[in-house]
């Protein structure tokens, strides 16, 4: 029962309701109808029974013009009996002595009541009788009526409750259901406004019912937790955002300076060494600092693009040159495997960025050949970054372009854990997607973008332009 909609729980409950009520009803009209029917047949058996009794004190025969007083129709009679059972007057339909045995030698002391099957009635039949006046106790006067109208009153009764009570339930079933639902239209009303809120919005609230009841209450709490929420979301975001601003600045300077001492070149092999890991360094803060700016322009919205006709070529091979010396420095080579040349719609500067972050984390975080590949499927283009790594482990391919996501090894290496959640971010804003392609073989991060036209036709603009901040991978098998 729990299991079911509120609806239909409330309408189960009203039907229950309806059938107790009705059942309790026909309980008291059956009682009371049955006993106001005894009633009404005990009063004419006793009028009967002291005109008899009298008829027969005086030594007076049942007569056919006594059948009104003693016998009002078909299924009523009147008798005198002996002590011996045998009937000495008789009235009515009945057939035989009314009593005999036991209940007849008691009639012939004092007054008996009781009901019988009797010759001549199709129900049972109450008799009454008594001695008769001034017989001493040899004659017996009884009289008697049929209970078959009593009981067909009845049973219609029962019979007409049982089809109006279905027909009843049935009604109120639907005017139930029907009250359910105008009395859940506001929290309804809610729920589609809450699936259509975000934090983002420009204070949408949930829409309040007209009447000061619970479901306004609820609705009130319900706005009151949003606007909590929606302050907190802007503190947190105006935080990230600042914090990426102030960090810009410092790091861009110290890299500046670190870089300076490096070209003066008076300092030893080992000065050398940590003054280069320290621009490393520099490098990583200052990409830091651009995707937490990135993720913070996002929000819970879409990230601003200004899509144009891109040609995929360029795009690839602006990220293998980006890439190649950081590549062969750890022995493993970049490669572009495409035929001809595709056009793909999007923001130069952020597929540039989502295509940075990818190869960045293929070289630092993969094994073997890095492959970058570009095809046209349908109405879109598929640019895939591979390499010969291990790949997503266990159930980490679920969760891979989730924020500050990172696999095991990863976490006391490079990296945040904020790449593929850019690309994420780059390909939602494209209207595409992002996906990680299953292969034992190889560990392939695929970017579905929307394709733009033919590559004569439309010119592809420059796709290395200088970015914002230093490029840095979002592993397609390991996360940064």
């Amino acid at each position: 029962m729990s299991g079911l909609p509120i609806r239909v729980r409330l309408t189960a409950a009203f039907a229950l309701a309806m059938v107790v009520v009705l059942a309790a009803a026909c309980l008291f009209v059956y009682v009371q109808l049955r006993s106001d029917t005894d009633q009404a047949i005990a009063g004419s058996l006793e009028t009967r029974l002291a005109a008899a009794a009298a008829l027969a004190g005086r030594g007076e025969a049942f007569g056919s013009a006594d059948s009104g007083l003693l016998s009002e129709h078909d299924e009523s009679f009147a008798q005198i009996l002996r002590a011996d059972g045998r009937v000495v007057a008789s009235i009515g339909a009945v057939r035989g002595p009314a009593l005999a045995g036991p209940e007849l030698r008691r009639a012939t002391r004092n007054r008996v009541a009781t009901e019988r099957r009797l010759a001549g009635f199709d129900d049972t039949a109450r008799v009454l009788a008594r001695p008769t006046p001034g017989g001493g106790g040899s004659t017996v006067v009884a009289v008697g009526q049929s209970l078959g109208d009593r009981n067909e009153a009845l049973s219609a009764l029962v019979r007409s409750f049982a089809v109006a009570g279905v027909l009843a339930v049935i009604v109120a079933s639907l005017v139930g259901y029907a009250l359910a639902t105008a009395g859940l239209a506001p929290v309804e009303a809610m729920r589609r406004r809450a699936s259509e809120i975000s934090l983002s919005g420009d204070g949408e609230r949930l829409p309040l019912a007209s009447a000061h009841d619970e479901i306004r209450r609820l609705g009130e709490t319900l706005n009151a937790m949003l606007d909590r929420l929606r302050r907190s979301f802007e503190r947190e975001r105006r935080f990230v955002a600042d914090a990426s601003h102030e960090l810009r600045s410092p790091v861009a300077v110290v890299k500046t300076e670190l870089e300076g001492a490096l070209r003066t070149g008076d300092y030893g092999p080992g000065v050398r060494q940590a003054l280069v890991a320290a621009v490393e360094e520099c490098d990583r803060l200052a990409q830091l600092a651009e995707d937490l700016l990135v993720l913070a322009r996002a929000g819970d919205g879409r990230l601003p693009a200004r899509p144009e006709p891109l040609s995929a070529a360029r795009l690839l091979e602006d990220a293998r040159d980006r890439f190649v010396d950081r590549a062969a420095q750890r022995g493993r080579m970049i490669r572009i495997d495409m035929t001809g040349d595709v056009v793909v719609l999007a923001d130069a500067l952020r597929l540039r960025q989502a295509l940075g972050n990818l190869v960045d984390n293929a070289v630092r975080l993969g094994a073997g050949e890095i492959t970058l590949a570009a095809r046209q499927a349908a109405a879109a283009v598929e640019i895939d970054v591979s390499d010969h790594g291990p790949g997503f482990a266990g159930a980490l391919a679920e969760h891979a372009f989730e924020r500050f996501t990172r696999a095991d090894e990863a976490r006391s290496g490079e990296g945040a854990g904020l790449g593929l959640a850019i690309v994420q971010a780059i390909a939602d804003a494209h209207g595409g997607t992002a996906e990680i392609v299953r292969d034992a073989a190889v560990t392939t991060v695929r970017i579905v973008l929307p394709r733009g036209g033919d590559a004569d036709t439309h010119p592809a603009a420059p796709a290395a332009a200088p970015s914002r901040a230093p490029e840095r991978g979002a592993s397609q098998a390991r996360l940064m």
